[in-house]
């Protein structure tokens, strides 16, 4: 068990052929069976989905983002109603991303110094600034469950002073992050950065570690990384990380990275993926994925996947999804969304359930290669890859 008082962690089970593990975290609203995704409400709400549908489907934790929650509803409305969890009628836990990646995004629009970052507001246009201690004085008002540090993201593939820069810059922040913290009951990540580089990683990570925070991250990828390097430092990161705290990789992705990533050991992700993508048409299967605004599913009278017990493929065909969509009818994007969060929350209790057998390496081998062969790749779980469990 973490010996961390915020947020306690048991590892129960460790896959035999690879670093997989199966874990619970308790959380003041509720306990965590990890691996677990997180759905993604940004804005205190996962697009066109209610919690109540959110239960349904499985989700354990949502995520909302400390930049946009600041700017509205505003840190004083969470104080005046009790925080998100009342705010938005969602029991269960909530973590809070601290705007990092808001801030990188915002590369033309804000000033970047030891202080925090100074940015215009998309809606009101006033100016404001985002430090350390201004980041988890608005997560502790939202009141998460669980609180990120603010950190300084790069592309990934920056030259090695660039990312030096910012890795140090989040060393130094993430030491006023913990000392900004006032209430206990909310466990506070950090962040290990350090892009593709190897040694920026390891030194990130074994400067952080040192300090008391509740769980790690692994941020900076998927920004400009190809999927190689994102899978080798999943991999390499993962490994330097205390055994006994909480991993979660941030802002990844595809059902096919997800696996990947549980065999190097990391208990948690989020991705707008899910959602994002199903507002476009395009559904997650555990065959690939599925465009259903292309002709041939106009006359599909077939389920979006056969397989999948969701709602949507018990009760809708392709052809009216497609109907949905050529319409414009915002009833196409939600039956979407709620079968790929369906998804992905299935594939995180499968996974669960393989790493108790000992066989999760042989499951998501067998995963990935009933996914598309032209954008998956099985390379990490042949014979000669697979990494034992120590």
């Amino acid at each position: 068990m973490s010996l961390s008082a915020g947020l306690p962690f048991d590892i129960t089970a460790v896959d035999v052929a690879s670093n997989a593990r199966r874990g619970t975290l308790q959380t003041a609203h509720g306990r965590v069976e990890t691996p677990a995704f997180m759905a993604v409400g940004t804005r205190a709400t996962v697009t066109g989905l209610t919690p109540a549908d959110l239960a349904d489907i499985g989700a354990q934790v949502v995520l909302g983002n400390t930049y946009h929650l600041m700017l509205r509803p505003g840190p004083e409305l969470f104080r005046r109603v009790g925080g998100i969890h009342t705010f938005m009628g969602w029991s269960g836990p909530v973590l809070t991303d601290s705007g990092g990646y808001q801030i990188f995004s915002l590369a033309e629009d804000r000033t970047l110094s030891e202080r925090g970052a100074h940015f215009r507001s998309y809606t009101d246009q006033r100016m404001h600034m985002l430090s350390p201690e201004r980041s988890i004085e608005v997560q502790t008002a939202i009141g998460s469950d669980i609180m990120m540090v603010l950190d300084v993201c790069a592309d990934s593939r920056s030259d090695e002073a660039t990312l030096r820069d910012a890795m140090d810059r989040t060393h130094r922040w993430a030491v006023r992050s913990l000392a900004a913290r006032t209430n206990p009951a909310q466990a506070l990540f950090a962040i290990v950065q350090g892009g593709v580089r190897r040694e920026l990683r390891k030194e990130s990570a074994g400067v952080l570690t040192a300090m008391p925070f509740d769980g790690f991250a692994i941020g900076g990828l998927a920004v400009g990384d190809a999927r190689a390097e994102r899978e080798d430092m999943t991999h390499f990161s993962a490994e330097l990380l205390p055994r006994d705290r909480p991993r979660y990789l941030m802002g990844v992705g595809t059902p096919a990275d997800l696996l990947e990533a549980i065999a190097a050991g990391v208990d948690m992700f989020d991705c707008i993926l899910p959602t994002h993508l199903a507002w476009q048409g395009t559904a997650f299967t555990g065959t690939g994925r599925v465009r259903l605004t292309r002709g041939p599913n106009a006359q599909a009278d077939v389920p979006l996947d056969a397989e999948c017990p969701c709602s949507t493929c018990r009760l809708y065909s392709r052809a009216y999804l497609h109907h949905l969509f050529k319409c414009s009818e915002p009833l196409g994007p939600r039956l979407v969304s709620l079968h790929n969060l369906h998804h992905y929350h299935a594939l995180m209790a499968e996974a669960r359930r393989a790493i108790e057998a000992g066989a999760y390496a042989a499951f998501a081998k067998r995963k990935l290669e009933a996914i598309d062969r032209h954008e998956h790749s099985t390379k990490r779980f042949s014979a000669e890859r697979t990494v034992a469990a120590s």
